[in-house]
């Protein structure tokens, strides 16, 4: 474990940001390349990311327990902290979801949506590094409200996907299935947002 003096909390979040964007990039990828008859592999492979996040997030926790002096409110850091958790464990929601339902194939507006999760968590991971340099930053604004208006498209996007699932497709249990899957998509986007929120928050508190 990293000693307190040593702790670079921004660090932290820039590495816990880094790994969500590993998360996404690999459920596109499984998404474009999906086989239902080797998707177990892929759910291994997004557990062992999984792991990793929950590993960093703990690291910083432990630290920050008996930290008594933090750069930002402790309570940001631990919110921080476990947003940037959640986004993961949104992405392995997603796949485990898509193994349980035993999927036959990926509806192409799924494979459209896992794309504008990597974008989105590229962009957050962009605000992340940029967040440290806050109480002096030109670029910080600009970043933040690129992932909101991101986020907004992802809820058109899930409106838009669902709308159509109801309209081109007449099986019950495919409509609830997908409606599932699309609503931990949004989801995951809404934490990219939460995420940036907290970046929000800091800066109206050291206005």
């Amino acid at each position: 474990m990293a000693k307190k003096k040593d702790y670079d909390y921004f660090a932290f979040f820039c590495k816990s940001a880094d790994i969500a964007c590993e998360a996404a990039e690999y459920l596109h990828k499984s998404l474009v390349e999906y086989n239902r008859e080797t998707f177990a592999a892929n759910m291994n492979e997004i557990h062992a990311i999984e792991h990793t996040a929950d590993s960093v997030k703990n690291e910083m926790i432990e630290v920050l327990a008996h930290e008594f002096i933090a750069p930002i409110d402790r309570e940001d850091i631990s919110r921080m902290a476990h947003i940037l958790d959640d986004i993961v464990d949104d992405i392995d929601d997603i796949m485990r979801r898509i193994y349980m339902f035993n999927i036959d194939s990926i509806r192409a507006d799924a494979v459209e949506f896992a794309a504008l999760i990597v974008k989105t968590t590229k962009a957050m991971k962009a605000a992340m590094e940029e967040f440290k340099n806050f109480r002096k930053s030109k670029e910080l604004g600009n970043m933040l409200l690129a992932v909101d208006a991101l986020e907004t498209e992802g809820d058109e996007m899930q409106s838009n996907c669902i709308r159509k699932l109801f309209t081109e497709d007449n099986d019950a249990v495919t409509k609830i299935v997908w409606t599932t899957i699309f609503d931990d998509m949004e989801t995951c986007m809404d934490n990219c947002d939460n995420a940036v929120g907290v970046i929000e928050g800091v800066v109206m508190k050291n206005l």
